[in-house]
C-alpha cells in the first residue's frame, strides 16, 4: 500500500518511518511537506491512503478528488480535547 503523508516535518518522518518499518515494511509512505488542499491533492495520485494533519483540508472537493485519484482510506494525525 502507498500512503501520501501530508504536512510532514523531519520529526514526523523519523517517528512515522520507525512505526512503519515495525508494523508494515511493505507499506510505502510518500512524505509531503505541503498541506493537503485542492491545490495539492494531485500529489496523492496513486496512493491508496492519505494521512492528513490538523490543518489539512478534507472538504467535499478534496475528498471527491482523492477518490478520483484512487484514494480509499483517510488517516488522521491529530488529537483533540474539550
Amino acid at each position: 500500500m502507498r500512503v501520501a503523508v501530508f504536512s510532514t516535518r523531519p520529526y514526523d518522518r523519523e517517528f512515522l518511518e520507525r512505526a512503519r518499518l515495525a508494523a508494515s515494511p511493505d507499506t510505502l509512505f510518500d512524505y509531503l511537506e505541503a498541506r493537503l488542499d485542492l491545490s495539492t491533492v494531485a500529489a496523492a495520485a496513486g496512493a491508496q491512503a492519505v494521512c492528513a494533519f490538523v490543518n489539512d483540508s478534507l472538504d467535499a472537493p478534496v475528498l471527491a478528488r482523492l477518490q478520483q485519484l484512487g484514494g480509499r482510506l483517510i488517516l488522521l494525525r491529530c488529537a483533540g480535547f474539550n
